[in-house]
């Protein structure tokens, strides 16, 4: 049984068959094809004894190993690369088969090439994860098939791999460099002018032309014979937090990922950023109860921490409880903080329902509601309609889409800054956000 396990017939022997059944059915009608069929079963049995011989004659003929990277990044191009070495005498064809996480739905994952004898090959692909948590790999699966083609040998490799798919870390090399930079305008980052400057004083310098007039200290120009200005840093240390609403409408999908999973990508980068302006960054979720809480801090292992608790994040499909998020910044954030709440509004009746916890969140804080357009109904009031039907649709989502912006002018007719963001753009929307903050002395 042992050998039979690994042994596939492949669908050549078959059609070879077919070929001789046709020669004996000819016969009938020529006598003189009969010898033929015949002689043609003797040549091709031992034609697929040889084969077999060659292709299970010896042990590890092949071997393979499927390298993968110690975690995937949530919707990103994550690259899987298998290596194979061929051992036989002669070359070899091989149908690569690799059992993919079943979250891909991929059924049909199929690779072929052929390999020189002694010689090596590396065969790469790639998988986009659409959720965080544990992906299984089965068994990779390497068909060796001679020149022949009659028969193939499966060699079972790497049973019963995990990788953990984490928020979107690859976006954080993306914008590692965004301080802001002069290359910054090219993914869509801003630049703030800067109105006045901050409070924190860092030293006294020579002026230089260019250097604003209204810094000039007069007291040590008088000392110095010389004029002198302050110069001023960015406020440090100030906290920030990200404020992940994980309620049933943050699963909305788009483009594969939920609303959930770009707030956490954005809050993973936003955090990133926030660390390397010297600043502290936390972050929590909530929905029926506050959870995956980390005090904001600049330790060096803060980023960790974040990343792990943005891992486990998940939607409860409850209806977000709001009080519970005010009762628990109110008890444990008592500084002054950068708030960056993601959530989503459909309709003013929604937000007027959240709209007192949010004021009194405001009072103490700078608060910026994130929240979602709705990128499908934009491409529908786009279109032409053309039918009754379509001009209904249509005015329907005007009114929706026109609610969203109602809803931004409720916000900040209450001191509410907000981002009305698609959900590719929220990552760069969020970013631009914070740094006109911080260029503007608000927080």
């Amino acid at each position: 049984m042992k050998f039979f396990r690994p042994f596939y017939i492949q669908p050549i022997f078959f059609y070879a068959n077919a070929g001789i059944v046709v020669l004996f059915v000819l016969s009938y009608f020529m006598p003189v094809l009969f010898g033929i069929a015949q002689l043609s079963i003797i040549v091709l049995l031992l034609i697929f004894f040889v084969d077999i011989l060659f292709v299970f004659l010896g042990r590890k003929k092949i071997e393979a190993t499927r390298i993968v990277p110690e975690k995937f990044s949530n919707g990103d191009r994550n690259a899987i690369r298998i290596q194979i070495k061929n051992n036989y005498p002669s070359r070899i064809f091989c149908e690569v088969i690799d059992e993919i996480p079943v979250q891909f739905q991929e059924r049909n994952f199929k690779m072929k090439t052929s390999i020189a004898p002694r010689d090596k090959m590396t065969l790469d692909y790639s998988l986009t994860p659409k959720e965080r948590g544990e992906y299984h790999f089965g068994a990779l699966n390497v068909y060796a098939i001679s020149r022949i083609g009659f028969v193939a040998k499966r060699y079972k490799f790497n049973n019963d791999e995990m990788v953990k798919t984490y928020p979107s870390f690859k976006q954080l090399k993306r914008f590692e460099l965004i301080n802001v930079n002069r290359n910054s305008h090219e993914i869509g980052l801003k630049k703030v002018r800067r109105v006045g400057h901050s409070m924190e004083f860092e030293q006294i310098k020579d002026y230089v032309t260019g250097d604003d007039l209204r810094t000039i200290n007069w007291k040590a120009t008088a000392k110095k014979n010389s004029l002198m200005v302050n110069m001023f840093q960015d406020e440090k240390s100030q906290p920030i937090y990200n404020l992940i609403d994980k309620g049933r409408l943050m699963k909305m999908p788009f483009n594969g990922l939920s609303l959930l999973d770009y707030a956490i990508n954005s809050s993973l980068v936003i955090s990133n950023i926030v660390l390397k302006k010297h600043d502290k960054a936390g972050m929590l979720s909530f929905s029926k109860k506050v959870e995956n809480v980390v005090v904001a801090d600049r330790r060096s292992h803060q980023m960790q921490l974040i990343l792990e608790s943005l891992y486990n994040v998940k939607t409860d499909f409850f209806e977000t409880d709001f009080s519970r998020l005010y009762s628990h910044i109110k008890q444990h954030i008592t500084h002054r903080s950068l708030l960056l709440l993601y959530t989503n509004f459909e309709t003013m009746d929604s937000l007027d329902r959240q709209l007192p916890y949010l004021k009194a969140l405001a009072k103490n804080h700078l608060l910026v509601v994130v929240f979602f357009k709705n990128t499908e109904l934009t491409k529908l009031i786009d279109h032409p309609a053309e039918t009754l039907r379509q001009v209904y649709d249509k005015v329907i989502a005007e009114k929706f889409d026109f609610e969203k912006r109602l809803i931004v002018n409720q916000l900040k007719k209450y001191g509410i800054y907000s981002i009305l963001t698609s959900p590719e753009d929220l990552t760069v929307n969020t970013i631009n956000k914070y740094l006109e903050i911080k260029a503007r002395g608000l927080l």
